[in-house]
């Protein structure tokens, strides 16, 4: 994924003036937009399995199915893979095309078996 280079540059009250390395404060960087879309993806992908009740709940430490949300979490993953996609190399698309179709399947089978 392309990275976020953070500028060099700070205002100050007479203009913009270029810091050197030594003179740079410690200030935390701002976050690369599909960087913050891989953390949600990723962090929906992980409720989409608690919400299968394939893991436990991270909060309860308990086993908790509602596949209503599961679903909910799963399409919100798929979307959010689909923009991100053309930012990932051959490798990293790959690793999430396999997740989606893994949480996809994974539905399928935890949906018939509530049903049987």
């Amino acid at each position: 994924m392309a990275n976020w280079v953070a500028s060099k540059y700070v205002p100050l009250s007479s203009g913009t003036v270029p810091m050197s390395d030594q003179e740079s404060p410690a200030q935390p960087e701002s976050i690369d937009v599909f960087a913050a879309l891989a953390i949600m993806a990723e962090q929906l992908a992980g409720m989409a399995w608690q919400r299968m009740g394939l893991q436990h709940d991270m909060i309860t430490g308990k086993i908790e199915r509602d596949l209503p949300q599961a679903k909910a979490a799963i399409d919100a993953s798929a979307a959010l893979a689909a923009i991100l996609e053309p930012q990932l190399d051959e490798g990293d698309q790959r690793m999430m095309q396999n997740l989606i179709r893994d949480l996809r399947m994974n539905y399928v089978q935890q949906s018939q078996g509530e049903s049987s």
